[in-house]
């Protein structure tokens, strides 16, 4: 039987932190942020939805379905996830953040090898130091359960995912795949990185 597996880049939040900017429209090295993320995704996943709670019209341009969060107010990252459930029919569902832009190739591989070796409801992935809990490969019928997490005025993914049988994939090897952006300062610094990766390419 054929695994399905479609993905929500999460681009729903106020970026307060990038003085309002939307951050998935950020531009890092000449293109839009989640352009990076759409790029490191896309061939490991069916279909991508597209998580936005405004400039939809500019995010539909990417040629993706572009939804919004169900529970209005800027709930946060669970709300986007909530609204990606109902709107999958795969076996399951990756999340990613629209900003981070180096993330690994075998993301989607290396987490469902782990969570269906060990039976599990979700991974979770690790940069090796800390858990990343919007960086998520989930069951779409985990949504009652998440949506009943936010109704109860909950917001702390990893205090929801604690209640059930989850995995950590670590991708230590990967040091800098969940390196993410919520400043100017953070997003010269991930430019600069970016151009020294590209540079050290070209001198091998």
């Amino acid at each position: 039987m054929t695994i399905t597996i479609d993905a929500v880049i999460l681009a729903g939040g106020m970026a307060r932190r990038m003085g309002g900017n939307d951050k998935g429209l950020v531009e890092l090295e000449s293109q839009p942020m989640i352009k990076h993320a759409i790029d490191r995704v896309n061939p490991q996943v069916k279909e991508i939805l597209i998580n936005a709670n405004r400039n939809q019209k500019v995010y539909s341009e990417f040629g993706f379905e572009v939804i919004s969060d169900q529970d209005s107010g800027y709930l946060g990252p669970l709300a986007g996830m909530i609204t990606a459930m109902s709107h999958t029919q795969a076996d399951y569902l990756m999340v990613v953040p629209c900003d981070c832009p180096l993330l690994p190739s075998d993301l989607v591989s290396r987490m469902l090898a782990q969570l269906t070796a060990e039976d599990a409801e979700l991974a979770v992935a690790s940069d090796g130091k800390r858990e990343q809990p919007v960086v998520m490969l989930l069951k779409p019928s985990l949504r009652a359960s998440m949506k009943a997490f936010l109704d109860a005025g909950e917001r702390k993914i990893d205090f929801w995912y604690a209640k059930h049988n989850y995995v950590v994939t670590d991708f230590s090897d990967q040091p800098n795949a969940f390196i993410n952006v919520n400043t100017p300062e953070q997003k010269q610094q991930l430019s600069e990185a970016i151009a020294n990766e590209k540079n050290n390419l070209r001198c091998k």
